[in-house]
């Protein structure tokens, strides 16, 4: 049997930043995955300006971005025109490089244990984890990171309780120009045409050498169109919003095309002794929202740089010492932000009533606006005599 402090279950995102920070803080950690190298995975793709704020207060962002491509202007278009070309502070890296970056942070001293977590005994001092392998884990503290895989929360009496089924679904290809090298655009975010379209947007950003493209649709999985977007990526894509045809040019997009659906969930019944769950094995967001990442490095930072200290310094790991992390203040007002803006960015999307049609009408006019201040002041700095007629 291994002996450790904190017990890591889940190498992805989640469980990988909590293993470097709780490693770089000394605490006796480790961390329990069955790939010693995180495959590919199609989830987030892109950290924003918010998103690399809060990774950066884990202490992990900076050598883990120096293999991510910036993104630092971005053109939007808004039914069909083009309304705006603006500065931009975005990350473009594919998952799993993010995941295996910040595990290349990991210290020596917290060890990947390559195997399944096969049962999970918890209490009020002790837990163990019983891996596939036969060997088991005894720990103060587990942390559950291991995403939407339910079957250890069902057997400790966990429950999930959906908020909203096939929430959104999100599809993820890679985009090449035809008859040019490049596109015009560094960047673009084109929102939908119509309402009939159930679409929230779709982003092309660069990756490498590579445009990639992240489509969020409201459809079910059972819809025609998906069938199409996966056999014929491109009149599938036209046929969702035809004005992309001017914006993009002659393009073809390179197979496979990834689709993930997602359901909104919360796990209740969580607050246990000895195990803590983050990210999504707690509950999860909404790719199109673009706040997964808010809720993980909000997760991590709270877990690892306030409450597992304080817990291990006392005996014990009941569970109103674990309630406090649920009842952080910080993190209940990041899990709540992400919640509201999934629901509101489905609602403006497909609600066809005369507010939301007049909401996104404002967005429109608000974004061609500051679109066209910055144009203005753009000539204004490249032609400064011209202002004094």
């Amino acid at each position: 049997m291994r002996y450790t402090d904190v017990a890591i279950v889940g190498g992805g995102l989640a469980g990988s930043t909590c293993a470097a920070m709780l490693g770089r803080a000394g605490v006796d950690a480790l961390l329990i995955d069955p790939h010693e190298v995180y495959p590919p995975d199609f989830r987030c793709e892109k950290l924003d300006g918010s998103q690399v704020r809060l990774f950066r207060a884990t202490g992990l962002a900076d050598p883990v971005l120096r293999a991510a491509t910036p993104d630092d202007e971005i053109w939007i278009a808004r039914f069909g025109h083009l309304v705006e070309k603006r500065p931009n502070d975005q990350f473009g890296m594919l998952y799993q490089d993010l995941v295996n970056g910040v595990r290349a942070e990991i210290p020596q001293r917290v060890p990947l244990v390559v195997a399944k977590a096969a049962a999970l005994a918890t209490g009020a001092d002790r837990q163990v984890v019983t891996l596939s392998t036969g060997e088991e884990v005894s720990a103060r503290l587990i942390v559950l990171a291991n995403g939407l895989n339910v079957g250890l929360r069902d057997k400790l009496g966990m429950t999930r309780e959906v908020l909203s089924p096939n929430h959104s679904i999100s599809i993820g290809f890679d985009i090449i120009p035809v008859g040019r090298p490049r596109f015009d655009f560094p960047a673009l975010t084109s929102f939908p045409d119509r309402v009939a379209e159930r679409m929230a947007y779709v982003t092309f950003f660069p990756i490498g050498t590579t445009m990639r493209a992240n489509l969020f649709v409201y459809r079910d999985m059972a819809d025609p169109w998906l069938r199409q977007m996966r056999k014929e990526p491109e009149a599938a894509l036209l046929t969702l919003q035809p004005s992309l045809r001017k914006l993009l040019g002659d393009f073809e997009i390179s197979q496979p095309v990834k689709i993930r659906p997602v359901d909104l969930y919360v796990t209740r019944g969580h607050r246990q002794a000895g195990i803590v769950l983050v990210g999504d094995a707690f509950a999860t967001s909404c790719p199109a929202a673009g706040t997964g990442c808010n809720k993980v490095f909000t997760d991590a930072e709270r877990l690892c740089h306030v409450h597992v200290p304080r817990w291990l310094a006392e005996p014990g790991m009941g569970a109103d010492k674990i309630a406090s992390f649920y009842d952080d203040e910080v993190k209940l007002e990041c899990d709540a932000a992400c919640l509201a803006k999934a629901l509101h960015l489905r609602s403006l999307s497909i609600e066809t009533g005369a507010a939301w049609h007049a909401r996104r009408w404002l967005r429109f006019v608000a974004r061609l606006g500051a679109g066209s201040v910055r144009q203005a002041r753009g000539r204004l700095r490249r032609f400064p005599k011209a202002a004094s007629f």
